[in-house]
C-alpha cells in the first residue's frame, strides 16, 4: 500500500447529477486521462465532444435488464480494487485495466420518496446498486484509487490535479471518508423507507439523519470539545435554518440558548421579544412594536439580561436596534428580518452575532435529543398548546377576559422555562420567573424576589405553573403577593387542598389538563 501521491491514468465517470461534470471531464481530457463512462453520462460527454469509452466496450459485456446491470463486472471491480503491486499478476492474467479515479453519484432515492404519492415500485427503481458498489470499492482502495461522490468536490480535485499532475494521499483519504458517509446516509434512507418509517421520527438507526456542519471552539466549558450537526430531513424553524449576518462564531452555549429563545418567541402572534440566559427566558413581552416589546422584556430582569440572547418574532427596525445596543451587552440577536438601517446600527457592534431565522414563525416539530452516558433519549417536541375553551375554572371565583388573556400569555412562557417553573405575568409581560428549582415553592419565592427587585407589584397578576402543585404552600405565597389568578395543569392528589387554598384567598384557579415539564 502507498501513502504517496498517485498518477491518474484512467477514470470511470457515471453520475446521475451532472452538475459540474463537463468541467471535470475537460480537465481530465486535458491531462490525457482515459475516460470510461455509462449511459446518460456517456451521452453528455459525447455531445460536448469529449472522448469516452463505453463501459460495455471496457468490460466486454453489454448493459442488461434495462440498465440494472452494467458496472457489476469483474473487469470493472477488478480495475477498481486492484492493489497495484500485490495484484499485478492477476491483473495481467485476466486482462484487467486498472482504474485510478471513480466519479460516481447516486440515483436520487431521497428526492424520489419526497414526492407526493410516490409509488413503491418507483422508489425501488431509484435504489442504486452499481453506484454504491463502485463507490465502496474505490473508497476501500483509497491507497491506490481516488473516489469523488459529490459534485462539490470537483473544483478542488481538478485544481490539485492540474497543478501537480497527481492526487495526494490526503485528498484520497478525505474523499474516501466523504464517500463512506454518503453511502451510510443513502442506505439509512432506504432502510427507513422500506421499514415503513417514511414519516417516523423514531427510526431504528439515527445518525444518518444528521450531518456535521461545523466544529465549535469548545463545548459548555473551554476544556470540552463540541460540534454542531443539522438534521438533513427537512427545513424547520429554529437556529438550524438561520443565516448569520455578522458577528463572532457561535459557541455551543450560544446555539443552545438561541434555539430556546427562537422556540419560545415563535409561539406568539403579536410583536414579541424573548430574552434568554442559560437556556431560560429571563424576560418575555408582547406589545405594539418590537421596541416596546424589548423594553418590557428587559424590565423583567435587567441583571440576568446582561449578556443574554434576544429573539424577536417580527422585523427589527432601526429604533429597536439602536436602543438595544445602547441599553445592554448582547451576545446574539435572532429575528426573521431586519431593516437595512437596523443592520447598519448593529454593524457598529461587530461582535454581536446577528441571525436571520427563516420560518421563525413556524412552530417547531419533530424530535429533540437528550444525551445520557453512552445513549440517547428522543422525544417529540412539546407542541402542546391550549386555548380559552380548554381552560377549566375550578374555583368559586370566575375569570374575566383580562385574567384569561394573562393566563394564556403566562402559560405560553411557562412551557419554555426549566422545571420546576413558576411565571408571574400581567399585561403581556413577565414580571418574575422562577426556574429549575428542586421544589415548586422555591421557584415561586424566587419569582417573587425577581419581580420585587425589578420594581413590579404582583397585585392583580397571574401565576403559571408548568406542573401541578403538590402542596398549598405556593398558593399561600401567591395570595400573600396579591396574585389574582393561577393557571396550572391540575392532577395532584392534593388538588382539593390546593383549590381550597385558592378559594380562601379569593384567587381564580384554572386547570389546563396539560403538563409542560422541561428538563
Amino acid at each position: 500500500m502507498t501513502d504517496r501521491s498517485i498518477k491518474i491514468k484512467r477514470a470511470l465517470l457515471s453520475v446521475s447529477d451532472k452538475t459540474g461534470l463537463l468541467d471535470l471531464a475537460k480537465a481530465l481530457e486535458d491531462l490525457n486521462i482515459e475516460i470510461i463512462s455509462t449511459g446518460g453520462t456517456l451521452k453528455a460527454l459525447s455531445d460536448e465532444g469529449i472522448a469516452a469509452k463505453d463501459i460495455s466496450e471496457f468490460s466486454g459485456s453489454p448493459e442488461m435488464m434495462q440498465g440494472r446491470v452494467k458496472t457489476l463486472h469483474p473487469k470493472v471491480h477488478g480495475g477498481i480494487l486492484s492493489r497495484r503491486e500485490l495484484d499485478s499478476e492477476e491483473v495481467k492474467n485476466n486482462n484487467i485495466q486498472e482504474i485510478d479515479l471513480v466519479v460516481v453519484n447516486l440515483y436520487p432515492f431521497e428526492e424520489t420518496i419526497k414526492k407526493k404519492d410516490v409509488l413503491l415500485n418507483e422508489a425501488i427503481e431509484n435504489i442504486d446498486i452499481g453506484g454504491p458498489t463502485m463507490i465502496r470499492a474505490a473508497a476501500k482502495n483509497f491507497h491506490h484509487v481516488a473516489v469523488i461522490s459529490s459534485p462539490n468536490s470537483y473544483t478542488k480535485f481538478s485544481k490539485e490535479l492540474l497543478d501537480t499532475k497527481e492526487c495526494s494521499f490526503q485528498t484520497r483519504l478525505d474523499l474516501a471518508i466523504e464517500a463512506f458517509q454518503l453511502i451510510t446516509k443513502y442506505d439509512q434512507a432506504i432502510s427507513n423507507y422500506l421499514g415503513n418509517n417514511i414519516n417516523n421520527d423514531f427510526p431504528n438507526s439515527l445518525f444518518g439523519k444528521y450531518q456535521k456542519t461545523e466544529s465549535l471552539r469548545y463545548g459548555e466549558n473551554p476544556h470540552q470539545e463540541a460540534a454542531f450537526y443539522k438534521e438533513l430531513k427537512k427545513e424547520v424553524a429554529g437556529i438550524s435554518s438561520s443565516d448569520q449576518l455578522q458577528g463572532k462564531e457561535l459557541s455551543y452555549n450560544n446555539i443552545a440558548d438561541t434555539d430556546a429563545a427562537i422556540e419560545c418567541v415563535s409561539n406568539f402572534d403579536e410583536p414579541t421579544c424573548v430574552i434568554v440566559k442559560h437556556a431560560n427566558p429571563c424576560g418575555v413581552a408582547s406589545s405594539s412594536s418590537p421596541l416596546e416589546a424589548y423594553k418590557k422584556a428587559f424590565a423583567c430582569d435587567p441583571t440576568s439580561a446582561f449578556g443574554g440572547i434576544i429573539s424577536f418574532n417580527t422585523n427589527v427596525d432601526e429604533s429597536t436596534a439602536s436602543f438595544m445596543i445602547d441599553n445592554q451587552f448582547i451576545e446574539v440577536i435572532a429575528a426573521p428580518s431586519y431593516s437595512d438601517k437596523a443592520l447598519e446600527v448593529l454593524a457598529s457592534k461587530k461582535n454581536i452575532r446577528v441571525l436571520r431565522v427563516a420560518n421563525l414563525k413556524t412552530l417547531s416539530s419533530g424530535v429533540k435529543l437528550h444525551t445520557v452516558n453512552s445513549g440517547l433519549l428522543l422525544q417529540s417536541i412539546d407542541a402542546g398548546s391550549i386555548k380559552e375553551s380548554d381552560l377549566k375554572v375550578v374555583t368559586e371565583k370566575k375569570a374575566s377576559s383580562v385574567e384569561i388573556n394573562n393566563s394564556l400569555f403566562a402559560w405560553k412562557v411557562c412551557k419554555y422555562v426549566k422545571s420546576n417553573a413558576i411565571i408571574y405575568a400581567n399585561n403581556n409581560q413577565t414580571l418574575g420567573i422562577g426556574a429549575g428549582q428542586m421544589s415548586r415553592i422555591d421557584s415561586a419565592e424566587i419569582a417573587v424576589k425577581k419581580a420585587t427587585k425589578a420594581g413590579f407589584s404582583l397585585k392583580g397578576a397571574c401565576m403559571a405553573s408548568d406542573a401541578f402543585f403538590p402542596f398549598r404552600d405556593s398558593i399561600d405565597e401567591a395570595a400573600k403577593n396579591g396574585i389574582s389568578c393561577i393557571i396550572q395543569p391540575g392532577g395532584s392528589i392534593r388538588d382539593d387542598e390546593v383549590i381550597e387554598a385558592a378559594n380562601e384567598a379569593n384567587i381564580i384557579m384554572m386547570f389546563t389538563g396539560m403538563r409542560h415539564f422541561r428538563h
